[in-house]
């Protein structure tokens, strides 16, 4: 058994310490402990597994309060991505969560700094973990190692599309260790490499045994999905994995829209982060967060949906409207439109959104088949500005049957560039995709700046991407350096 001279992570919880450099890249938990005392069996290690999901699924801000201290995970994610879309807004102007929408993002500002913290914890999990590899039974190795390695991959895959150019670190630094890479971005494309190195072997060593944790299907899209964002293009690549999940049969589309988000863990999910009702430490806030005529949340009235995100749902929409979208039996303003996919725990306002409201279980769902059925239209149509594939057109039209069962089999003749990205936008709409989609269409500067102008915002190029967090520049004494603009 290795000799272990560092603290790591414990399965319970963890702070940051703010000045402490140790602390950005191994944070020590509330209740650390040291690793020859803890990981002693394969067990622990599958312990210390699971706990790598924990920074994902993030503490949930009705229980913990402190803006500064406790990680988020993914439950802040829409006010990275979709407020900084065309898709939504924070609901009032006042406070930092309304800073996204507006494109006012600081240096200062809690929620990205927390977002970033959150992924780096999965990052520096992942490789506490791969550290210790050995202490694992033989034969489950070369899963745990692949599980770690997606969890660090899809970490990074955030990070990289939100901040550019960021640290990559993929060894646990000790007290007496080198601190330089904790603090050195790296290029874009380097982290992409990494990324790309880290999926090939979680598809290679993985089963689809969990759709809660990782599995092949999940990092064949994910894959995918880096194939196509990636500063160089691999479509044939990103197309070969999405027909793998396709030919496997092992997902389908849901008949019942609805059943998709309220009928957890079903045919469709791929990968979702899970959340348990009721309980205060496996709960999640962000579906009452969503509501804001009737008061559910802590901090409600975010996620609010722009009209022109309306209007779209009322032509192209199909069933998956009153899903999505609620005007609360007619008592919203066609601009103050509230998201009906993450009703906590399904209840609505006709119940007060249910006994756990700001306990909600609903589930993070990351990746689902009918993304997977529209990256094979984008991998296909490979930055074209059309296509009339066969394969394409087929993946496309299981998308609008099921949205317009009435009128199936919809006869779709060819798809564009633009429809592909229309129909991505309202089937995944709250999902934290479009923010993405438009980055990775190239179409992102002139969308946002035509939208921006119509809400009374101003939107420049440095919005582009988010900045650093200055605690994280303070911490480095200046090596991490910022992003042009802030």
């Amino acid at each position: 058994m290795k000799n272990i001279k560092y603290l790591i992570i414990a399965i319970a919880g963890f702070v940051f310490t703010s000045c402490d450099a140790d602390a950005f890249l191994n944070p020590l938990p509330d209740t650390a402990v040291a690793v020859d005392a803890f990981f002693q069996s394969d067990n622990d290690v599958l312990a210390g597994v699971i706990g790598i999901y924990d920074a994902l699924q993030g503490v949930n801000e009705n229980t913990e309060t402190n803006i500064s201290n406790f990680n988020r995970g993914v439950q802040f994610e829409h006010l990275l991505t979709e407020h900084r879309s065309d898709n939504t807004r924070n609901a009032t102007l006042e406070g930092s969560k309304s800073d996204f929408h507006r494109y006012t993002v600081n240096a200062n500002n809690v929620e990205s700094e927390d977002y970033w913290q959150s992924m780096y914890q999965v990052v520096f999990r992942a490789n506490n973990i791969l550290n210790f590899i050995d202490i694992a039974d033989a034969g489950n190795r070369a899963k745990y190692t692949a599980e770690a390695k997606f969890l660090r991959a899809y970490a990074y895959f955030n990070l990289v599309r939100l901040f550019g150019d960021v640290p990559l670190v993929t060894n646990v630094i000790g007290p007496a260790d080198d601190k330089t890479p904790l603090f050195t971005r790296v290029p874009v494309a380097q982290v992409y490499e990494q990324i790309v190195v880290d999926l090939q072997e979680a598809v290679e060593n993985l089963d689809n045994s969990y759709k809660s944790r990782a599995s092949k299907a999940a990092a064949q899209a994910i894959l995918a999905k880096v194939y196509l964002t990636q500063p160089t293009k691999n479509y044939s690549g990103a197309q070969q994995l999405c027909e793998a999940i396709i030919n496997s049969t092992s997902f389908g589309l849901e008949t019942n829209y609805k059943n998709v988000f309220y009928n957890e863990l079903n045919n469709e999910i791929i990968f979702a982060i899970q959340y348990q009702a009721g309980n205060a430490l496996e709960s999640q806030s962000f579906s009452s967060e969503f509501t804001s005529s009737i008061r559910a949340g802590r901090e409600d009235g975010q996620n609010i949906v722009n009209e022109n995100l309306k209007n779209l749902f009322d032509t192209n929409g199909g069933i998956r409207t009153a899903v999505s979208i609620t005007d609360l039996d007619g008592r919203l303003a066609i601009d103050d439109f509230e998201v009906a996919k993450f009703l906590p725990d399904g209840f609505d306002y006709t119940s007060n959104y249910g006994p756990n409201a700001r306990n909600a279980g609903n589930d993070y769902i990351a990746i689902r088949y009918a993304d997977v059925l529209l990256m094979h239209v984008e991998a296909i149509l490979a930055g074209g500005a059309a296509t009339v594939n066969s394969g394409a057109l087929a993946s496309f039209q299981k998308i609008k049957d099921r949205a317009f069962p009435s009128t199936a089999p919809n006869t779709i003749a060819s798809i564009t560039k633009e429809d592909l990205l229309q129909e991505r936008r309202i089937e995944l709409a709250f999902e934290n995709q479009r923010w993405y989609d438009l980055l990775r269409f190239g179409v992102a500067e002139t969308v946002l700046s035509a939208h921006a102008a119509q809400m009374g915002y101003v939107f420049t190029p440095r919005a582009l991407l988010l900045p650093i967090p200055a605690r994280e520049i303070n911490i480095s004494g200046g090596l991490l350096t910022q992003n042009p603009g802030y």
